[in-house]
């Protein structure tokens, strides 16, 4: 069974900006495309929620990381998310669902975009799976970072097999 991680890119001021690009800036062409995208999860798993426009400069970093990953393959069309659901904790989950076509067992990259009943971009996250056998399924859980209400949608921004 594949292994399942999940990572937020959280949201905040200005400063968020220059941290996320601080502690990503580790992920150079050098590292494997695990390490990259291990490093990516560690780095925006460390940052907090704050305002809309810092999700979108999130939303453009998590592009631009996923762009890194070395051999990464875009597969968005073999990734599934499904409804949105609040938790207990006042944060939006979905399950995500990849499908490894791929000839050998191989590891996902998925961001997550979260956006409310008018459309608009609440949250991103980054979840990884790894380790899926050739011609498997694995599922994770895309977390929120912090309180939402309302209606939730969920959808599959990008998707990137390594």
């Amino acid at each position: 069974m594949a292994a399942r991680h999940r990572t937020r890119w959280a949201t905040g001021g200005a400063a968020l900006a220059l941290a996320l690009a601080a502690a990503l800036a580790g992920c150079s062409g050098d590292d494997s495309p695990a390490d990259t995208a291990s490093k990516a999860e560690s780095a925006v798993g460390s940052l907090a929620s704050g305002a809309s426009e810092a999700v979108e400069s999130a939303t453009a970093e998590a592009g631009r990381r996923l762009d890194d990953i070395q051999d990464g393959i875009d597969v968005k069309g073999d990734v599934k998310v499904g409804p949105p659901t609040v938790g207990s904790d006042g944060r939006a989950r979905a399950e995500v669902t990849v499908h490894n076509t791929a000839d050998a067992a191989r590891s996902f990259a998925v961001q997550v975009n979260f956006t409310d009943a008018g459309n608009k971009l609440i949250d991103t996250v980054i979840v990884t799976v790894s380790n899926v056998q050739t011609g498997h399924s694995a599922t994770a859980t895309a977390r929120g970072t912090h309180d939402v209400s309302g209606e939730i949608r969920a959808e599959v921004a990008r998707a990137v097999r390594y």
